[in-house]
């Protein structure tokens, strides 16, 4: 909303305003350029200039939609689907993200993962073979053990932390009477 209010400041025409994306109907000027660039850094958004920074956004942008938002199940490998996503080779694509971010598309991704399927495990809607089936894993094993690498916990061990943290609904005002 406050892309689209700064374009319309400076008499913009848009056709598309998306998550990291703006499209402008006409040329625009050095000067409405950084206009624009500077309203957006008030606001604490950024004016990205080379193609390689846009790049990097849109491999981000597509990693954490798949992984957050996305619920269909993708069928081909991830390298295949960034590529067909993006119109650029995947090796391109890697070693530009690895270079900028310094760390590999690969890693981004298994956080990503990690983060949702911590979601996944407070929500407590699955179970870990649900949750691995809906993450794209081949396997429970496999969850389990890329879980524990990142987290230092298994993915039970972690239910485990969320339960005690938590006191069921009835214990709530029982506590203060048996002290």
């Amino acid at each position: 909303m406050a892309v689209k209010e700064e374009l319309k400041k400076l008499k913009l025409h848009f056709m598309v305003v998306d998550l990291g994306e703006v499209e402008i109907m006409e040329n625009i000027s050095m000067e409405q350029r950084q206009k624009l660039k500077a309203a957006l850094l008030d606001s604490g958004l950024e004016l990205m200039d080379d193609k390689k920074s846009m790049l990097i956004e849109k491999i981000k942008n597509v990693i954490i939609d798949m992984v957050h938002h996305s619920t269909e199940n993708i069928k081909i490998n991830f390298s295949d689907y960034l590529s067909q996503k993006l119109n650029h080779d995947y090796t391109y694509l890697s070693n530009l993200f690895s270079e900028v971010q310094g760390t590999t598309i690969e890693q981004f991704i298994i956080s990503h993962k990690t983060e949702r399927i911590k979601e996944l495990i407070i929500y407590g809607e699955l179970n870990i073979t649900e949750i691995a089936w809906k993450m794209n894993y081949s396997s429970v094993a496999h969850l389990s053990s890329q879980f524990k690498k990142v987290t230092g916990l298994s993915p039970s061990h972690f239910k485990q932390l969320k339960d005690k943290r938590r006191n069921p609904i009835e214990e709530v005002g029982n506590l203060i009477e048996e002290k």
